[in-house]
């Protein structure tokens, strides 16, 4: 069985503690090398000893907790974001695939959670020291603008993808199916519902329960066979009555917004 040999990073006593118990009680293959209340007690950490996961949390007093994942990448150390704050950096976590756990922490969530880092670890032999989705992570945050990128699991590992690449998504019962510029499609084990939230609002517009498409690859729409908008790669999608409202405000707000008139 692989071991991970992890630390806790977290300002809370109560949650270093509760999540030390989860972790002895449900993931034995989690060996539990050190607690830090602090990113700088946690980089002292990791200056002595050889770690392959760390649980951090992210607004702490003293040291964001990103502030940490240089160190964690030098350190060829997976991280598991655990956190009960801060809306942006979720948004950002979940669009680059990195795993999270919501505080207060789901015993199942955290096995699922454990599993992923194993089962990665397993197949990559170690961490790649520049994992672009971490890369790309703090980028999102540094600038605190709309997610640009999006981390796809593909195969057995990522695919980053631009969002301006993206022409639509539609939805296939509990999957979603990206079509790409480059005629590219990627089969993601997500709802819609969860990309119609991470991708940027006034760019991309949900025009049924089944399709999301990005107005930038809109090339024209007419109702002469009902509603239908029709993108630049030749496809057409129909759009529901119950968004068209919706979809006409968003084209007017996109077309101010790029300067047409």
């Amino acid at each position: 069985m692989t071991t991970l040999k992890a630390i806790i990073v977290d300002d809370e006593e109560f949650a270093r503690s509760s999540l030390f118990f989860l972790l002895q009680q449900n993931c034995p293959q989690v060996e539990i090398t050190g607690i830090a209340r602090s990113v700088a007690e946690a980089k002292d950490i990791l200056a002595h000893h050889s770690i392959n996961l760390i649980f951090l949390d992210i607004a702490m007093p003293g040291g964001n907790g990103f502030e940490l994942i240089p160190d964690a990448q030098q350190h060829n150390a997976a991280v598991i974001f655990t956190t009960a704050y801060d809306q942006y950096a979720l948004k950002a976590i979940k669009a680059n695939a990195l795993d999270y756990l919501l505080k207060p922490i789901d015993i199942d969530e955290l096995k699922i959670a454990v599993d992923k880092v194993v089962e990665y670890t397993r197949l990559h032999k170690t961490l790649d020291k520049k994992d672009e989705r971490i890369t790309n992570l703090a980028s999102s945050l540094n600038n605190r603008t709309d997610i640009r990128k999006l981390t796809l699991p593909y195969g057995q590992g990522f695919k980053m993808i631009d969002v301006d690449d993206i022409i639509y998504i539609e939805a296939d019962s509990n999957y979603s199916v990206f079509h790409l510029s480059n005629h590219d499609k990627i089969t993601v084990s997500k709802v819609l519902r969860e990309f119609e939230e991470l991708l940027p609002s006034e760019q991309f517009v949900r025009i049924h329960k089944s399709s999301i498409i990005n107005l930038n690859h809109l090339k024209e729409y007419n109702s002469k066979n009902g509603l239908q908008a029709f993108l630049k790669n030749g496809d057409s999608i129909n759009v529901s009555r119950r968004r068209a409202s919706d979809f006409f405000e968003k084209i007017k707000l996109f077309t101010k917004s790029n300067g047409e008139h």
